[in-house]
C-alpha cells in the first residue's frame, strides 16, 4: 500500500505532521457487562448482573481519536450538554490526545448509549438524546471558520443528531479555504452535502438513497449519477463483506473485505473515513488513502465495541 518510493518512516513522519478537524455529532458510548442466570419474577425479561463498566468516545469523537490513535493530529469540533457525561466524554478524548473544542449546550443532555452485555452478546440498548440549540450551533459555525488556517483536511460525521445543522455553509467555507472535505452522511437526503470532496456511506445508507441495484454495472450507473449530481469528487461506498468500491471521475476501483474475524461492526465507518483523511493529509492520493481505510478496517471488526485502530497494528503487516 506504500507509494513507490516511500518508506514506512517517511510515511509515520507525515502521518505525525497531518492535522484534520473532525466536526459532527458526539456521544458517550457506555457499556455495563455481566452476567445472566435468571429470568426475573417480574416480567418474562433476563437480570443482568453487572460486573464491570466501561466508557468510550463515539459518533465524531471516535472518528477523532482514530485520527489520533494512528499517530495525527486530529482537533474535535462539537456539542455537549453541560453535564457529567459531557464532562467524561472530554476527559477521554483529552487522554485519547485529541485537541477538543467542545461547546456545553446547559439546554440539552449530551448523547448517551448504554449497551447492557452478557457473554459478549448485547442485551439492551438506552439512547439518551436531544439537540443542540441553534445559538450554540451558529457560534460553532464561526469557530469552524476560524479553525480552517491550521487544518489539512475536514472530517464531517453525521450521525443526524443535530450537530451539523450548518453543515452546507460548513463545506462551502472550507472548499473556499482550499480544504478536502469527507462527509459520512445520514439520512435519505444528501442534497445538503453537495460541494463536499468525497463521501463515505455505507452499502445501505447508499442503497437508502439510490435505490436498489441489480449488478455491478447498474451499482456504478448509480453511484457515479449521485456524485454528479451533488459536484462530488469521489463517492466512497463501504459495502461489508464486499469491501469497499470508489467512484470517480477517471473510473472505478474497487477493493475487497480485508478482515479476518468480524466480531463487532460499530465504528468501523468511524475507522475508515479517520484513516481516509488522516492519510489524505498526509499527502496520499485517494487510492492509495482507501486501501489504508481498507485495512485499518479489516483490524477494527475483530474488536468489541466502539474501538480505535493503533498505528502499528495498521504498519505490522504493511512490509
Amino acid at each position: 500500500m506504500l507509494p513507490a518510493g516511500q518508506s514506512v518512516a517517511a510515511l509515520k513522519a507525515a502521518i505525525a505532521g497531518a492535522r484534520v478537524m473532525v466536526v459532527g455529532d458526539v456521544m458517550l458510548d457506555r457499556y455495563w457487562f455481566g452476567d445472566v442466570e435468571r429470568i426475573s419474577p417480574e416480567a418474562p425479561v433476563p437480570v443482568a448482573r453487572i460486573r464491570k463498566t466501561d466508557e468510550r468516545a463515539g459518533g465524531a469523537a471516535n472518528v477523532a481519536r482514530n485520527i489520533a490513535s494512528l499517530g495525527g493530529q486530529a482537533t474535535l469540533l462539537a456539542v455537549v450538554g453541560d453535564d457529567e457525561a459531557g464532562r467524561s466524554l472530554e476527559k477521554l478524548l483529552q487522554d485519547d490526545g485529541v485537541k477538543t473544542s467542545l461547546y456545553r449546550d446547559p439546554e440539552i443532555a449530551t448523547t448517551v448509549k448504554l449497551r447492557v452485555l452478557a457473554r459478549q452478546q448485547q442485551l439492551l440498548r438506552i439512547d439518551f438524546e436531544e439537540k443542540p440549540s441553534h445559538e450554540i450551533l451558529a457560534a460553532k459555525l464561526d469557530d469552524f471558520r476560524r479553525l480552517l488556517a491550521d487544518t489539512d483536511v475536514v472530517i464531517l460525521s453525521d450521525y443526524g443528531k443535530g450537530g451539523l445543522r450548518h453543515v452546507y455553509d460548513m463545506i462551502a467555507a472550507a472548499r473556499a479555504a482550499g480544504k478536502p472535505v469527507l462527509v459520512d452522511p445520514k439520512g435519505d437526503d444528501y442534497s445538503r452535502y453537495r460541494g463536499a470532496t468525497l463521501l463515505t456511506p455505507n452499502r445501505s445508507e447508499f442503497r437508502q438513497v439510490a435505490g436498489d441495484w441489480r449488478d455491478e454495472a447498474d451499482l456504478t450507473a448509480k453511484a457515479q449519477d449521485l456524485r454528479k449530481q451533488l459536484d462530488l469528487e469521489a463517492l466512497l461506498v463501504t459495502r461489508s463483506e464486499e469491501g469497499m468500491t470508489l467512484f470517480r471521475d477517471s473510473g472505478v476501483v474497487h477493493q475487497p473485505t480485508l478482515a479476518r474475524e468480524v466480531f463487532d461492526v460499530s465504528g468501523a465507518g468511524d475507522t475508515v473515513i479517520a484513516t481516509l483523511g488522516l492519510m489524505l493529509a498526509a499527502g496520499l492520493p485517494l487510492p492509495e488513502a482507501m486501501g489504508w481505510s481498507n485495512h485499518a478496517a479489516g483490524i477494527v471488526v475483530a474488536k468489541l465495541g466502539t474501538a480505535t485502530v493503533l498505528q502499528d497494528e495498521v504498519f505490522a503487516e504493511s512490509v
